[in-house]
């Protein structure tokens, strides 16, 4: 492996079972409160991602950053993310200028051309799933669900989904558990985070290739500049771009 991709010092490796067992076991917890959620959700006359938004607020936030906040008041012996959280080198902010449009318009373009490949997997191979939790087309999911539970989905949605959960999952993924897996150089450190990162979404299998394509780029320019906060920008308008269009398209609906 040449140097050109190992960091200068390594920070404290963590073993591949463990890593993986870091990666995938809150999606494992997230997907369970979903999918025994998921229809008591529905059966209140709220949208079905109503119930992935309690499971950010109720499994996701405490688990991740709990478990963040662990460990830094263990090291620190305060409440403190220093030596847990890495990956924030400082860039100029040119660079976010550049990058971050970039990498929004490369996961504009993957899972937009990809959605159909989402579809046929879905209806092929994951059909076995429970019915209402199959991909919706267009606004379907919202059909009969009272403008009072959108107005609420939607607010709660930006801020659940849009911001605190992307940046919890930004400090756990690429700023914990990737650089401790850095010896396996930029790029393949960011392979294996993101096709995990993607398994954690048991929830929504068949958005696994569109998923690992999108953030392959991302997770990579993260290990290279040392510097989260490029994803943490990236993930937050994405979500949030992604809310607020499924809000128009549902108004227009």
């Amino acid at each position: 492996m040449s140097t050109s991709s190992q960091p200068a010092s390594l920070p404290a490796q963590m073993g591949l079972g463990r890593s993986v067992l870091m990666h995938i076991l809150p999606g494992a917890l997230i997907s369970l409160f979903y999918f025994l959620v998921g229809p008591l959700i529905i059966r209140a006359g709220y949208p079905r991602v109503a119930a992935l938004l309690l499971g950010i607020l109720l499994v996701l936030i405490p688990f991740e950053l709990g478990l963040l906040l662990y460990l830094g008041r263990k090291r620190n012996h305060r409440t403190s993310l220093e030596g847990i959280v890495l990956y924030r080198e400082p860039l100029p902010w040119r660079t976010y200028a550049l990058l971050v449009p970039a990498l929004l318009i490369w996961n504009a373009l993957c899972f937009g051309l990809l959605s159909s490949v989402e579809g046929f997997l879905a209806s092929r191979i994951f059909s076995w799933m429970p019915l209402w939790s199959l991909p919706a087309s267009g606004t379907a999911q919202y059909a009969g669900v009272q403008q009072s539970a959108l107005v609420t989905t939607f607010v709660v949605g930006i801020a659940l989904n849009g911001i605190a959960g992307p940046i919890v999952e930004e400090l756990y993924f690429r700023g914990y558990l990737l650089p401790r897996i850095s010896r396996l150089g930029n790029l393949g450190a960011a392979a294996f985070n993101v096709f995990l990162f993607s398994l954690y979404h048991f929830f929504s299998p068949w958005g696994n290739l569109p998923r690992i394509l999108a953030l392959l780029p991302l997770v990579y320019v993260v290990a290279r500049k040392r510097n989260i906060y490029l994803s943490i920008w990236t993930h937050c308008c994405l979500n949030t771009i992604g809310v607020l269009l499924t809000l128009a398209s549902t108004a227009g609906g």
